[in-house]
Formats: C-alpha cells, sequence, structure tokens
C-alpha cells in the first residue's frame, strides 16, 4: 500500500474506484453468499471444494472492500486544472524523445489508479497511455511546461521534450 500521505487520486480514479466498491457491495458480495450457501447445502464442509473456493472469493472480495475504504478515506482527490501551465496529476502530455524524434501522448495518473487498469492494456479510448506519477517519466514530467526539455533518470538516461499539455 501506498504511505498515505503520498496518496493521490484524479476525479476519474475517486469515481472508478467508487464503482468498483459498489460492483463489490452490491454484486459480489451477495452472489459469494449464494455460493457459499450452495456448497453447505451440499453436506460435509471438510473436503468441500466449491466450499473452499467459494470461502477464498469471499476473503477477496472483502480484502479489496477494506482496501478501497481505506483508499478513499486516505487519497487526496486531485481536481483537474486545464489551465495549468505546467504538468500535473490527470494531465495529458505529448513529448518528444530527443533520441528518437518520436512523439508520445500519456496521461498521468496516480499509482493506485495505476493499479486498477493493470488487467487492462493501460490505453484509454485515445490511445494514451496512462503512466504512474511515481514512475521516472511521470516524475521527469511533473511540474515542467510546453518547451522544457527534461532527462528521464533511468538507467540508461534519455531527453524529451514537452510538446503539449491538455
Amino acid at each position: 500500500m501506498v504511505n498515505s500521505k503520498d496518496l493521490v487520486l484524479t476525479k476519474e480514479g475517486a469515481e472508478g474506484l467508487k464503482a468498483e466498491y459498489r460492483r463489490l457491495i452490491d454484486i459480489e458480495r451477495p452472489a459469494v453468499i449464494e455460493q457459499l450457501q450452495a456448497a453447505r447445502a451440499m453436506g460435509d464442509l471438510s473436503e468441500n471444494a466449491d466450499y473452499d473456493a467459494a470461502r477464498n472469493k469471499q476473503a477477496e472480495i472483502e480484502g479489496r472492500i477494506k482496501e478501497i475504504e481505506a483508499i478513499l478515506a486516505d487519497a487526496k482527490i486531485v481536481v483537474d486544472n486545464k489551465k495549468a501551465k505546467d504538468v500535473k496529476l490527470s494531465n495529458i502530455v505529448t513529448y518528444k524523445d530527443l533520441s528518437t524524434n518520436e512523439d508520445i501522448t500519456v496521461k498521468i495518473i496516480s499509482s493506485v489508479e495505476l493499479m486498477q487498469h493493470k488487467d487492462s492494456s493501460g490505453n484509454d479510448d485515445n490511445n494514451v497511455i496512462k503512466i504512474s506519477n511515481v514512475c521516472a517519466l511521470g516524475q521527469a514530467l511533473l511540474g515542467h511546461s510546453v518547451g522544457d526539455t527534461v532527462t528521464v533518470k533511468v538507467a540508461k538516461p534519455y531527453d524529451i521534450e514537452i510538446v503539449s499539455i491538455k
């Protein structure tokens, strides 16, 4: 878990967590309770694989519910500031990789939000790559403005130029 003082979410990320929370409470939890009841009705629980699987699923759901509650209680919600001149969390940034001359567009989101997207490609509908605010590229972009050239500090550092901020 991320240190609570560093926990930030975009508005979209918070809404996504709230939607996941509602799905877990309203759909997933009742479904697993039904599975447990059906498995109990089969008799001997000591060798009942369906019961064991349902208990494991219930533990996962309850753990995730508690995790979401803690995140939402501690997180600072960052409001989109489209008029900002420097890169902030939730901005969509196009930059030019100066080693390849390639333009790349990314959206900077919190690491918590990025974990929500781990099962997907990490791209949104506009083929914008989502990156964490704590990764080397995210840290290099934050606080800089259009036209700035910054160095991404990785094993083999490279320079980029910020082309646009939305």
